[in-house]
């Protein structure tokens, strides 16, 4: 890849312009306005609610607490508290959401959808991998002051194609929001080496951040009996910034460069082996992920501000590749362009009317080498249209969006979501939406990916989901509590089937409903002046074909308790994170046709503490897996064990 000769451009790029969002406190986590920053005589201020939610609107305008719908928001604090390195752990702290990950592919699932359809956004920019359809989020790295928020339910008729499980949107901190330079360096067991920095500024009407992460480490087998440990190094660089050309007129840019590279493991195709279809140390067995991405845009303010017109375009290009003792094994090959204009325009304070305008374009190409593959380039177009109307009263929310999407592969496709809200007493309020979400055909399931194992299916169609929810938001004194109840169905739902007399694998459309539904239960409490709760609880009945799906356990719960001594002195945190028995499928049968197995449930333990040195200064330790418990989150993949770190962070 291009990636090291693009690498210097792009920070420096991304240095000037940036996404107009501004981080900032707001009670207990910190949440994020989207609304660019304007001039006011000779400093920066912020405008807008300091509560909006910037993925639940195309227009960045919409208020947490007007969502008819279901989010949850971590802020930088809460990342702090718990310690999180790998965005991809702090996910299972979200109700609905399950994280299944091996070395080289962490995939995360929405109320029981699949991988491939959740939306991941990172600093507004699409970085799904075009050629395999999803987001490893094992790769995003979770950089000093960022947040993240997770919308529950079908988005497409927001977002299009890949929503239909929801959004996950992260967000790396403006130089407003965290100003100055900021570092942390930690070390640990297993030859573990990780550290970020930060540098944050802003001025009369510019603002600029760029941030970098390393994570590195010898790691721990994680092949059943295994002695070879699975090791990773991953590199981030990042910078988002913007700049005001006059009151009305802001530029902005946002960049990002990721690279991960590591050991894996294979498994055993020996027909012979009685360990036949099980992961077994593989030496000299490597995997190198590589993506750069990139956003630039435009936001203009016209009568007062209540009329904006927002016009960016975007970039993904992503590289994967499998290295063995002989050679490369996989390689991959994914770019996506995508130009959005966005117009919103607000009436009376509490109607808001915005239209949106979509154009795609994605290419992959399976780079395999050794010509038993399908090697072309291929490339998808679409164009979206969006409708969007929100009301805002002072008890009653009612949301509206419909999306019609034309491509030029598949027969185009109508999406929407409706919702309301009602403010019953200063204390509760209920909520209820309803929608639709789509999922296009990836490349390989069109394609191929290897002659003579999985052979691709031009004549698929897309998957279409409708589903509903209806929830309660109860405050009790320092607690807030959320429950939602949701039910929705797939059709068409694309699965692989083994036809015979070949057996070889094939996708194609089931012709039968798949069924999700489902509780998640959410808490967060203010226990005193010292402690702090967050839990999280789901239980999830999710059926293909009538058969339990895989990789989606039905009971999943958290719980991050959090101790501050007072006069900002030290603190700890524990975490408890339990995942229920799951299933899921395995090659054990010399056939190559899948046999369904069982994951046993498990429990993990962290313990971290936080100790200020000076007042730029502090120290800090953590214990992963403290227990020691061994599990799978994939069958015959050992995940890692128990692990310690000690660190210092320093903020200038």
């Amino acid at each position: 890849m291009r990636s090291f000769a693009l690498l210097g451009s792009v920070a420096g790029a991304a240095l000037v312009w940036g996404a107009p969002v501004v981080a900032q406190q707001a009670g207990p986590t910190a949440v994020i306005a989207a609304e660019p920053f304007k001039l006011r005589g000779r400093v920066l201020v912020e405008d807008g609610p300091p509560d909006i939610l910037v993925s639940a609107s195309r227009d960045g305008s919409l208020t947490r607490d007007s969502f008819t719908g279901s989010v949850a928001v971590i802020g930088p604090d809460q990342l702090d508290n718990r310690q999180t390195r790998d965005i991809a752990d702090v996910l299972r702290d979200v109700p609905g959401v399950a994280v299944a990950g091996v070395a080289g592919q962490t995939q995360i699932r929405l109320r029981g959808s699949e991988a491939n359809h959740v939306l991941v956004l990172v600093d507004g920019i699409e970085v799904s991998d075009p050629f395999a359809g999803e987001f490893d989020i094992g790769t995003l790295q979770a950089d000093i002051g960022a947040r993240l928020e997770v919308l529950r339910g079908p988005q497409s008729a927001l977002y299009g194609s890949d929503a239909i499980g929801g959004v996950v949107a992260y967000e790396s901190a403006r130089g407003h929001a965290e100003p100055g330079f900021a570092a942390r360096l930690e070390g640990g067991t297993q030859g573990t080496v990780n550290g970020a920095a930060r540098y944050g500024a802003y001025g009369i009407g510019w603002d600029a951040a760029l941030s970098a992460v390393v994570v590195s480490t010898d790691g721990q087998p994680n092949a059943r009996n295994g002695t070879r440990d699975i090791g990773r190094d991953s590199y981030t660089l990042a910078g988002k910034g913007a700049v005001n050309l006059s009151d009305t007129l802001t530029l902005r840019t946002a960049a990002r460069f990721i690279r991960t590279e590591g050991q894996t493991n294979d498994s055993d195709f020996d027909r012979t082996s009685p360990t036949f279809g099980f992961i077994i140390d593989s030496p000299g067995v490597t995997y190198t992920n590589e993506a750069i991405y990139a956003l630039v845009g435009a936001r203009l303010e016209t009568l007062e501000g209540r009329w904006t017109h927002d016009l960016s375009a975007q970039i993904a290009d992503v590289e994967r590749q499998t290295d063995s003792p002989f050679g490369i094994t996989s390689a991959s090959e994914g770019d996506r362009f995508k130009a959005s204009y966005v117009s919103a325009l607000s009436v009376a304070d509490n109607h808001n009317l915005t239209l949106a305008a979509d154009y795609e374009v994605e290419g992959f190409r399976n780079a395999t080498p050794g010509g038993f593959v399908f090697d072309e380039r291929r490339e998808i177009e679409q164009v979206g249209l969006v409708g969007e109307y929100r009301f805002t009263g002072a008890a009653v929310d009612l949301s509206a969006a419909i999306r019609h999407d034309v491509n030029d592969l598949f027969r185009d496709a109508t999406t929407f979501r409706l919702g309301a809200g009602y403010q019953v007493t200063n204390t509760t309020r209920l909520r209820a939406a309803a929608g639709s979400g789509i999922k296009n055909p990836g490349f390989f399931e069109l394609y191929g990916f290897v002659d003579g194992r999985f052979i691709g299916n031009a004549s698929l169609r897309p998957e279409k989901s409708t589903g509903w929810e209806a929830g309660i938001d109860q405050e009790i004194g320092g607690a807030r509590v959320g429950v939602t109840y949701y039910d929705s169905e797939l059709k068409g739902e694309i699965f692989t089937t083994f036809p015979p007399p070949n057996f070889i694998a094939t996708p194609a459309n089931r012709t039968t409903t798949s069924q999700q539904r489902g509780v998640e239960v959410s808490l967060a409490a203010q226990l005193g002046d010292q402690w702090s709760l967050d839990a999280a609880y789901s239980w999830l009945d999710a059926e293909e074909n009538g058969v339990r799906e895989v990789r989606r356990p039905r009971h999943i719960a958290s719980a991050a308790l959090t101790w501050t001594a007072p006069g900002n002195g030290p603190s700890a945190t524990l975490v408890v994170r339990h995942n229920g028995a799951a299933r899921d499928v395995a090659f054990t049968d010399p056939s190559f046709v899948p046999v369904r197995v069982s994951l046993d449930d498990y429990t993990l333990v962290n313990l971290n503490a936080r100790v200020p040195l000076t007042g730029r200064l502090t120290a800090f330790a953590r214990v992963e897996n403290l227990l020691g418990e061994t599990y799978e989150q994939v069958f015959s993949f050992v995940s890692p064990g128990r692990s310690a770190v000690v660190g210092v962070e320093a903020r200038f």
